[in-house]
């Protein structure tokens, strides 16, 4: 089932799409906290983060590690039924580019394996680094933002400059500020591990069934844990999108309660929200279609790790783009999604081509990936669109409509 397609709005900025949708539940980037308001100030919270032998900048870009956590001790987070254990349920690096002509953000899927390496609390004293693999997500349990960035620096090369974490509250009080968000179910959704029920079709929902959209695993795509990173993704796009035709930039009252909601219990390492703003301020030339949502290159074919991921050698290629502040090559393009699509689908404005990106898992069923059974492999799946993003078959395969 397609979605409603919308007319293109060529004057939108990344200065409004961030103002509009870009800090919710770690999918979103704490740059859109916007408007310097000193008031909004005391809703930030600043933890103490320690960090040793990080890696040197090459350039001027500016990397924001995006940390969603799985607390469910907001009213109504507890969605899906699962307890919370502080795990950091979504990550994403957004990387901003030195002059400020594009911008992407990488999604790291929860269930990636990985080597955690030694970090640090926050009076210095030392956590030791896993002596087995480890989904990725167990960085945040074991030590809290600043564990999951030393992972990422360590494991990537990538330095990171500011972090933000959000969680579930966050998240559906942004979507209530806006009057709910449009949604695309390609199909009935019915998750009875988590108790999520969504009805197949396009629509407008609110906080609580957009929090049991970017959360549901089971009952579609056969419960494969970056295909969910998709959908939220998605999701992002119809947040910008609700925010953009509702006219809340020139709504200061629903403005306001979309910041409140954004900043309130923010953890994060940016000094005060006109830091935040400025950094936004500077981005105000690039274009929607300028940037994409990815998700790392993975394949379901390991064992390091129970019912996880594992990167693909491509990934390297990826975080080297981040370190030299270049924009994506074709191959990743061909796996992104468009900050400008609509829940429906739609297309992005750049090219791609067939790739040993994340989306190579695509190439197996939907009951095969229900079974374990699908794993990615070069070339595999439909060729991508040649206007660049996911093609039909990996939408579906996502869970998303086309």
């Amino acid at each position: 089932m397609g979605g409603r397609r919308r007319v293109a709005r060529p004057g939108r900025t990344v200065f409004r799409v961030i103002l509009a949708s870009l800090t919710a539940l770690g999918l979103l980037t704490g740059l859109g906290v916007v408007l310097a308001y000193q008031n909004w100030n005391g809703n930030l919270e600043h933890p103490t983060v320690v960090g040793k032998n990080r890696p040197k900048k090459k350039t001027k870009a500016l990397n924001i590690l995006v940390m969603g956590t799985d607390t469910r001790s907001c009213e109504g987070c507890g969605i899906d039924s699962e307890a919370g254990g502080g795990l950091s349920d979504t990550t994403i690096l957004f990387h901003l580019s030195a002059d400020r002509t594009f911008a992407y953000g990488i999604s790291i899927p929860r269930d990636t394996a990985v080597m955690r390496p030694a970090c640090y609390r926050s009076d210095g004293s030392e956590i030791p680094a896993a002596t087995s693999y480890e989904k990725w997500n167990e960085a945040y349990q074991v030590g809290g933002p600043g564990c999951t960035r030393q992972q990422l620096e360590q494991l990537t090369g990538v330095p990171v400059d500011r972090f933000v974490v959000v969680d579930f509250g966050q998240f559906k009080d942004m979507v209530n500020a806006l009057d709910g968000v449009e949604i695309c179910v390609p199909q009935d959704i019915d998750d009875t591990t988590g108790n999520i029920h969504l009805k197949a079709g396009t629509r407008e929902v609110d906080g609580t069934e957009a929090l049991a959209y970017a959360r549901v695993r089971y009952g579609i795509s056969g419960g494969i844990d970056p295909y969910r990173t998709r959908r939220q993704q998605a999701l992002i796009g119809a947040m910008i999108d609700k925010a953009l035709t509702a006219g809340m930039v020139a709504r200061p009252d629903k403005l306001a309660s979309f910041i409140s909601a954004a900043t309130t219990k923010l953890q994060t390492d940016f000094k005060s929200v006109a830091a935040m703003a400025k950094v936004a301020a500077s981005a105000k030339g690039i274009d929607p279609n300028d940037i994409k949502f990815i998700t790392t290159p993975w394949t379901l074919d390991t064992d390091k790790v129970s019912g996880g991921v594992e990167w693909l050698p491509s990934v390297e290629r990826l975080w080297q783009l981040v370190i030299d502040d270049q924009p994506l090559t074709p191959e990743f393009v061909a796996g992104s999604i468009n900050a400008g699509q609509s829940p429906g689908g739609g297309s992005g404005a750049a090219s791609g081509k067939a790739s040993e990106s994340a989306s190579e898992s695509a190439s197996g069923s939907a009951s095969e990936s229900a079974s374990g059974s699908a794993s990615a492999s070069p070339g595999g799946g439909e060729t991508p669109d040649p206007s660049g993003g996911l093609s039909a078959d990996e939408r579906a395969a996502a869970g998303l409509c086309s």
